[in-house]
C-alpha cells in the first residue's frame, strides 16, 4: 500500500507515520509513505528524524489548498490520511481565518484531488470538539454538531464535507473524532507539554478559570491505532469517535503533572478563562470498539512516559518555545 499522509510533520501525523514505517500496525502492508506538510509553526521535520533514512519515505512541502501540487504528487497512492489542520483553540479565537482556510478549504481541496485521481480510500482526522459541550452522558456519532469556537466550527464544516463528498460523489471516505491527545513530540503550547516544560524550567503553570473543565485524555499512540482501524475497516460515509476512556478535570490533570514533576500547588497560577470555553467533552466510541479498537495506555503510564520524554529531549522543545 502507498500512503499519502498530510500534516505528518506535526504531532499526531508524525506518530502515525513512524508507526507505519516501523511495522507498528500488524497486517498493514506499507510499500511507501508520502508525507505532505506545509511546515507551519507546528510542523517540524525533526518529528520524522527516527524514520528519515527509510527509503520508503518521501517528504513534500506543500499546502493542501494547492490543487496543482496535489495533482503532481497524489496520483498512485492507495490511502490518504488527512491530519493537516490548524488546531489550537486560543489561536483560532484571535485569528480564525487561517483555520477556515486550512481546515475547510484545505479539506475540500484535498477531497477534490482524491476524486480526480481515483484514490481508493480516504480518512479525515477530526475532533470531538465539533460536538460542543455536554453536561451528562457521552456523544455518539449521531449527536448533533454544535461547535463553540472558530477552530471547532471549521472542523465541523470539514465533517459535513466528508458526508457530502461520499453522498454526492461516492468518495470512499470516513472521518474520526478523537478526544484530547497527549504524548511525545506534542508542540509545547498544548496543556501537558506546556506544563511539563514550564516546570522543568522552574516556572509556574497557567490554569484556566476554576479548573473544572473536563476532557477525555487519549494517548497519541492509541489515537493512531484507532485511525488505522478506520483506514482498514471503517465504513464509507461514517464517522468514528476515538476515546481514551479517562475523563479528568483540568485541576486533576494539573495535580497529576505536579506530582509527576515533584512540584506542588504553589507552581500554579490561575488565569482568566478562555472565551467560549467548553465545559465537558465525552465520547462514546462503541462503534469503533466494535471494529476491534481498544486503548492500550492508562493515563498514569502515558503521563509518566510523556514526562520522561520531555526531560530527555530538551534539544527538541527548547527551540520551539524560544521561537
Amino acid at each position: 500500500m502507498r500512503y499519502f499522509v498530510t500534516g505528518a510533520a506535526g504531532f499526531i501525523g508524525s506518530h502515525y507515520v513512524r508507526r507505519l514505517l516501523r511495522g507498528g500496525f500488524p497486517g498493514s502492508a506499507v510499500d511507501h509513505v508520502t508525507v505532505y506538510d506545509r511546515l507551519t509553526y507546528a510542523g517540524n521535520r525533526a518529528n520524522l528524524d527516527p524514520v528519515a533514512d527509510d527509503p520508503r519515505l518521501t517528504f513534500v512541502q506543500g499546502d493542501i489548498c494547492d490543487g496543482g501540487l496535489l495533482d503532481e504528487v497524489l496520483p498512485g497512492h492507495d490511502r490518504v490520511v488527512n491530519f493537516a489542520a490548524e488546531t489550537h483553540v486560543d489561536r483560532s479565537i484571535t485569528g480564525p481565518q487561517d483555520f477556515i482556510l486550512t481546515n475547510v478549504v484545505g479539506a475540500q481541496s484535498l477531497f477534490d484531488a482524491c476524486l480526480r485521481h481515483g484514490i481508493p480510500r480516504t480518512v479525515h482526522i477530526g475532533t470531538d470538539e465539533v460536538y460542543g459541550s455536554i453536561d451528562h452522558g457521552s456523544w455518539t456519532e449521531q449527536s448533533p454538531l454544535l461547535p463553540n469556537s472558530p477552530y471547532s466550527a471549521a472542523k465541523a464544516a470539514a465533517e459535513l464535507l466528508v458526508r457530502a463528498y461520499h453522498v454526492t460523489y461516492g468518495l470512499n471516505i470516513s472521518s474520526t473524532r478523537c478526544s484530547n491527545n497527549y504524548g511525545p513530540y506534542q508542540f509545547p503550547e498544548k496543556l501537558l507539554p506546556l506544563f511539563i516544560t514550564n516546570l522543568i524550567d522552574g516556572s509556574t503553570v497557567p490554569l484556566y478559570g476554576d479548573g473544572l473543565n473536563v476532557r477525555d485524555w487519549l494517548h497519541v499512540d492509541d489515537h493512531c491505532s484507532g485511525v488505522q482501524v478506520v483506514v482498514e475497516r471503517g465504513e464509507a460515509g461514517q464517522s468514528y469517535n476515538i476515546g481514551g476512556g479517562r475523563e479528568l478535570t483540568n485541576t486533576e490533570v494539573t495535580q497529576a503533572v505536579l506530582t509527576a514533576m515533584g512540584a506542588d500547588w504553589s507552581a500554579v497560577h490561575y488565569v482568566t478563562d478562555r472565551l467560549g470555553h467548553d465545559r465537558r467533552y465525552s465520547v462514546d466510541d462503541t462503534r469503533l470498539r466494535a471494529l476491534g479498537y481498544r486503548p492500550a495506555h492508562t493515563f498514569e503510564d502515558g503521563l509518566a512516559e510523556t514526562v520522561a520524554w520531555y526531560r530527555a529531549n530538551e534539544d527538541w522543545w527548547r527551540p520551539l518555545k524560544a521561537g
